[in-house]
């Protein structure tokens, strides 16, 4: 069997809003509480587990998306009024990316997380 990533834990201030803005601007599913944690379905396989902390590091969260879901996920962004950036060092300048020859964009959640989207394996 190959090896193959199945959840990873989310630490938030607020694991249920955190999930529900993450799943809706992703576009992707929150299913049924397991135990405690609040998970998204990102694939068949693998889910971010949303939990609940009082104190966290910050995250890096990348995702490689089709150019489809890139608009989609892009258009979502703009309704929500979403800062995003171009580069890891500059997530506000409200541009996109065409690194490698895609597009790509970072953007903040309210638990200091960093998510990044992708059309092009970095």
């Amino acid at each position: 069997m190959a090896i193959s990533l199945n959840h990873t834990i989310v630490p938030s201030y607020d694991k249920e809003s955190s999930a529900k803005h993450i799943a809706h601007i992703l576009g992707l599913e929150r299913i049924q509480a397991m135990g405690h944690f609040v998970p998204v379905r990102v694939d068949d396989k693998f889910t971010l587990d949303f939990d609940n902390r009082e104190t966290f590091d910050s995250h890096h969260y990348a995702f490689q998306v089709s150019d489809e879901e890139f608009d989609n996920i892009f258009g979502r962004i703009e309704s929500e009024k979403v800062v995003y950036g171009s580069l890891p060092t500059s997530q506000e300048d409200m541009q996109i990316n065409n690194r490698r020859g895609g597009r790509g964009l970072y953007f903040k959640d309210a638990n200091g997380h960093s998510w990044e989207i992708l059309t092009h394996p970095a």
